[in-house]
């Protein structure tokens, strides 16, 4: 048993996860009907979580030719720690290997899609080593500004990168908050539908960033707006980010999913060659209009802001933690 373990541990690394599915008879991606995904069962077909190794923080299933996965951490908004972020990794490998699933769906379980990266929770994990995706060193090993610098680039702006070159269209289905690192995930999806009770923020400017690792701000917005996300830090509702583009479509909160499916079958109806060329078309023209270059430049002023921070209150984020942003990011009476 330990040795058949270890076989399909490394056929899912490796990708196989459409080889397992179609021929094994022991599946970690069989089809998952669901009933209602927003409030369904916390279920996910990876290995190290059916085992006990690892908490799920992600779940997965598959309804018709839409994978549907959805981050499992509601009691804490849906915080994005390490181990969560490698999770959807490797379902969203998953769902490209699969040649039945056309559409993605990238959703959060409970009152809010995401507040961002994980500040504080028990389940924090930036102590422990990690598997990375890119050829970046381990964080656990350097000192100084070189170990953040060397987790953002793989965990952060590498893993967005990657997931927004994904070939396959992914629909981001957004309530609550969409905050810092939350906007991060919507940002990397190629359509974002949100319910009329979501909001958008980047508050980290209060820590004295300027701005999230993935720095798509100027480029979902326009800048003076863009500026205002920054230098407020207010919320954005809703329907004004669906009037700036933003955002594809705002409907009541009871019937997102409802929308949300129904527009991700219309699009699994389209051909999947012409939906990875059509990614690549738009995808190619931001990078020529300078999205890439521009957001290398700010992630080396954000890690410039990370050191400073280090140097005069030792501490990378100016000594905020997660109760201290919370508190400052409720709305204004």
């Amino acid at each position: 048993m330990k040795y058949a373990l270890s076989a399909i541990l490394v056929a899912f690394r490796f990708g196989w996860c459409n080889s397992i599915r179609r021929f094994g008879t022991f599946s970690w991606c069989e089809d998952t009907l669901l009933g209602d995904t927003m409030n369904g069962d916390n279920s996910s077909p990876l290995p190290r979580v059916q085992n006990g190794e690892e908490p799920g923080f992600v779940s997965y299933a598959v309804r018709e030719n839409v994978a549907w996965v959805m981050l499992e951490r509601p009691e804490v908004a849906n915080t994005q720690n390490l181990r969560l972020l490698n999770q959807l990794d490797d379902l969203f490998r998953c769902a490209i290997d699969d040649t039945e699933v056309k559409v993605i769906v990238l959703g959060g379980r409970g009152k809010h899609f995401s507040a961002g990266h994980d500040l504080g929770t028990p389940e924090r994990d930036k102590h422990m080593e990690r598997e990375r995706k890119h050829l970046w060193p381990s964080h656990l090993g350097p000192v100084g500004a070189e170990s953040q610098y060397v987790l953002e680039q793989d965990a952060y702006l590498g893993l967005c990168r990657r997931w927004q070159e994904m070939p396959k269209p992914m629909i981001a289905m957004v309530q609550g908050g969409c905050i810092a690192g939350g906007l991060m995930l919507a940002w990397v999806c190629d359509l974002i539908i949100a319910s009329d009770d979501a909001f958008f923020q980047d508050p980290v400017l209060r820590m004295g960033i300027p701005g999230v690792e993935y720095f798509a701000h100027a480029f979902e917005l326009p800048p003076r707006v863009a500026k205002e996300l920054l230098l407020l830090g207010d919320r954005m509702p809703a329907d004004r980010a669906y009037q700036l583009g933003m955002v594809n479509r705002v409907v009541p909160r009871d019937q997102l999913e409802k929308e949300v499916e129904s527009i991700a079958n219309e699009v699994a109806d389209r051909p999947g060659f012409g939906m990875m060329l059509t990614k690549q078309a738009i995808n190619h023209v931001e990078d020529l209009r300078g999205k890439r270059t521009s957001m290398d430049s700010v992630f080396h002023m954000h890690h410039l802001a990370h050191a400073h921070n280090q140097l005069t209150s030792d501490h990378i984020v100016g000594g905020l933690d997660a109760k201290a942003m919370a508190a400052a990011n409720k709305p204004k009476k």
